[in-house]
């Protein structure tokens, strides 16, 4: 996702690029094909609202500044509700058509196993850099890769599911339109059905780690059975939070507890389970999640799934062009750097892209303001936060800068929000007004 994003924006900018990208002659545990910008754990940029939420602020920004990674995804977006969710298959062949099209881009099919001694170069290599470069990554930052594991989410047959039981409905209605009202399917609990299911789970078979593995999971993609020995009412408050929805075949039983999965192709004949990332054993997963009412007689695309994910303690690495220290001629981007999800990621890619061109072209680049998301981000990873704890990081308004004078908690929430969408939109117009690369 990131390499993809600063490709684009390096050979908008009239830069030849060469995108070097190993699969699928090298596979990784979680790719399925050699397209690029795959998507692998989810069909979805989380939010589109650029007023109220950070990650559609980033949308937004991302927009504004060209980006691929939105158009492509608004050209073959799904429903669902207030979020951005593709068709994954259809999305990552836009990307690769693309950028493969694109007059000043070439892709070389090849691992690259070291890093380059000069050129410019970004490695955006994503949770998943090959043995090969992470131990010459590891050389040279004179560091132990840090690592948490991240668990992909089942995806189910449409015409599995039981609408019988299950409904169609976004939560509290949320769209402009009835598809996007009607965008999630819908599977409720009753209290012992929950509780039994939370039994199953807890006694399921799970992977085992290797040697040496430590289990240090990103809390914003913890998998199903790690959320349950937590409590158990945890999922209840997660992802099986049953609030703001209505069972159209009981509207007066309120369901304890609602599994909500949501379409994964354009087709509408795949859904994924919408937070259900797990690391139960393949037959385990199989009987638990047909415990779940509707998915009774669910037949499985995909199972879920769990891969290490290693990234950089960026804050004692990357300076704030997002060079490593050591060779400056060596940027990095993406989910590498200690960002987390798919915008996040290609927003460091656009960051980075950017950033390369003006070092090529000898221009001055102005730093990404510290009041946009991408700044926020930016700022967060090379040395806002604390290098001795770094840890993965969605965009969130806690980055940001507070400004005075805004009411606190949550009666003010509204308002705070909408001034720092508000403020960050105009500095991000500010930024890219420096720059030659056309919008």
């Amino acid at each position: 996702m990131a390499g993809s994003e600063a490709a684009w924006q390096a050979a908008q900018a009239g830069i030849d690029v060469v995108i070097h990208e190993m699969r699928p002659g090298v596979e990784t545990f979680a790719h399925r094909t050699g397209k690029l910008a795959e998507m692998v754990c989810s069909n979805s940029f989380r939010s589109d609202d650029d007023e109220q939420n950070a990650v559609g602020l980033l949308h937004w920004e991302m927009r504004r500044a060209g980006g691929i990674v939105m158009r492509m995804a608004q050209e073959n977006r799904l429903p669902a509700g207030g979020a951005l969710a593709v068709d994954r298959d259809a999305f990552s062949q836009a990307v690769t058509d693309a950028l493969r099209a694109h007059p000043r881009i070439a892709v070389s099919d090849e691992e690259i196993t070291a890093l380059p001694d000069d050129g410019h170069w970004i490695i955006a290599t994503g949770p998943l850099t090959s043995d090969a470069l992470g131990r010459a990554i590891a050389a040279e930052t004179g560091t132990d890769a840090l690592a948490f594991f991240d668990a992909i989410a089942p995806i189910v047959h449409a015409d599995s599911i039981d609408m019988g039981v299950a409904w169609m409905q976004s939560r509290y209605d949320k769209g402009d339109t009835e598809e996007e009202r009607r965008a999630y399917v819908n599977c409720p609990m009753t209290k012992p059905q929950y509780e039994a299911f939370i039994d199953a789970l807890l006694a399921a078979e799970k992977t085992e780690f290797h040697a040496g593995e430590t289990a240090g999971y990103f809390d914003g993609c913890l998998p199903i059975e790690v959320m349950a020995e937590r409590g158990r009412e945890t999922l209840r408050f997660g992802p099986m939070k049953p609030i703001g929805l209505t069972n159209a075949h009981a509207p007066d039983d309120k369901a304890y507890a609602v599994v909500q999965l949501r379409r994964d192709n354009a087709l509408g004949t795949l859904y994924n389970i919408v937070g259900f990332q797990t690391k139960m054993k393949y037959g385990a997963q199989t009987e638990v999640l047909r415990m779940i009412p509707g998915l009774q007689d669910a037949r499985f695309a995909r199972l879920g799934g769990i891969h290490r994910n290693t990234f950089l303690n960026s804050p004692t690495l990357l300076d704030a062009q997002m060079r490593l220290r050591s060779r400056p001629n060596i940027r990095f981007a993406g989910q590498i750097t200690g960002v987390e999800g798919y915008v996040e990621s290609a927003a460091m890619g656009l960051a980075a892209g950017r950033m390369a061109v003006a070092e090529i072209l000898g221009h001055a680049l102005p730093d990404i303001p510290q009041d946009t998301a991408h700044g926020a981000l930016i700022h967060h990873i090379t040395g806002g936060a604390e290098a001795r704890s770094f840890q993965p990081m969605n965009v969130n308004f806690g980055l940001f800068r507070p400004i005075e004078g805004l009411k606190g908690g949550r009666r003010g929430r509204k308002d705070r929000y909408k001034a720092y969408t508000d403020r960050a939109k105009s500095a991000w117009d500010g930024w890219l007004a420096t720059q030659e690369v056309p919008a």
